[in-house]
């Protein structure tokens, strides 16, 4: 077994300490650590920069945990790219051991590998989450692009246990033409709460 599936090696694109910016966890303090690589292509991507991996970016895991060892946040949340093409369960054990505690932002479409403390699942329709990850997310954050995508919304809100956050989120490039529906439907439909990307308004990584 080579050290990239023992999750000893890693395809770190960047990782930056800055505050949350969407979803259920916005305005809180973490390191985020961004992974290369995605087989999911959204048309809307903001981070396609990530989507092919570079050899450069392959570092090793324990020299990634060194970097971010002064962290006071003592939060650390996986991006990407799709995080979970990769085995994640070296990475979370050395985080939590060290009295860190893990999130992730997945779309769902592969695996779940790691101990998470919260999974915020973002599903894609061209690629949809695997059937056992949808009753272990913490958060739904379904993006909203156009009115067809309230029923995709709604199938995922259908397969996620009762405690789960459900948001729904703007996609960037339609904020103008979308966000009075969303707020309209969430007003219909309260069991919804609404995701902004605050940190592209302050302007912040």
């Amino acid at each position: 077994m080579d050290l990239l599936s023992q999750g000893l090696l890693l395809p770190v694109v960047e990782h930056f300490y800055t505050l949350q910016g969407e979803g259920i966890q916005t305005g809180r303090a973490a390191w985020f650590i961004r992974l290369g690589g995605c087989d999911i292509g959204c048309n809307w991507c903001d981070a396609r920069y990530t989507w092919n991996n570079d050899p450069s970016w392959l570092k090793s895991t324990d020299d990634l945990l060194a970097d971010i060892s002064d962290n006071p946040s003592k939060s650390v949340v996986v991006t990407g790219g799709e995080p979970l093409q990769y085995n994640l369960d070296y990475l979370c054990e050395k985080l939590h051991g060290n009295g860190v505690k893990t999130f992730i932002e997945t779309s769902g479409s592969h695996n779940l590998s790691g101990n998470w403390d919260w999974i915020c699942l973002s599903p894609k329709k061209q690629s949809p989450p695997l059937p056992g990850i949808l009753k272990l997310a913490h958060e739904l954050k379904v993006i909203i692009e156009k009115k067809d995508d309230f029923h995709w919304a709604e199938e995922m809100a259908s397969k996620v246990h009762a405690d789960c956050h459900l948001m729904l989120q703007p996609e960037w490039s339609s904020y103008e033409t979308m966000i009075h529906e969303i707020t309209d439907y969430i007003k219909r439909y309260p069991k919804w709460r609404i995701s902004l990307q605050s940190h592209k308004f302050m302007n912040i990584p």
